[in-house]
């Protein structure tokens, strides 16, 4: 059974921080890009960050020097910390693995939260 599950949403200020975790099972983590997307309200889900299994990462433009993806393989974690925050990346944040082999081999979490407000 494939899980991904996130946590680490919640609410927080403009210019505030926040750190999401995204724990996988099932999968053989090492042999799988990660990345983070997010869905505004009313918006489609768009690519946020991405690590590959070398360490290689890109971001959206709308997010770099703000954020920064990061995996430890030995926990099958991949995270990402998020300073800066602005109200428009309030979304829900989902976690993504690909398996670098096959295409096919895509799965998501189930999402986390959020909320940029004063």
């Amino acid at each position: 059974q494939v899980q991904l599950v996130e946590s680490g949403g919640g609410l927080v200020q403009p210019g505030g921080s926040l750190r999401l975790s995204c724990a996988a099972s099932g999968i053989r983590f090492s042999m799988y890009a990660m990345g983070w997307y997010r869905q505004p309200p009313g918006k489609q889900r768009e690519l946020v960050a991405a690590i590959n299994s070398g360490g290689s990462t890109n971001y959206a433009d709308s997010v770099k020097g703000r954020f920064t993806i990061s995996r430890d393989n030995a926990k099958n974690t991949v995270y990402l910390q998020m300073n800066s925050l602005k109200p428009e990346d309030t979304a829900v944040y989902y976690c993504n693995g690909k398996y670098t082999r096959n295409p096919f081999d895509d799965y998501w979490g189930q999402g986390t939260q959020v909320t940029v407000s004063s």
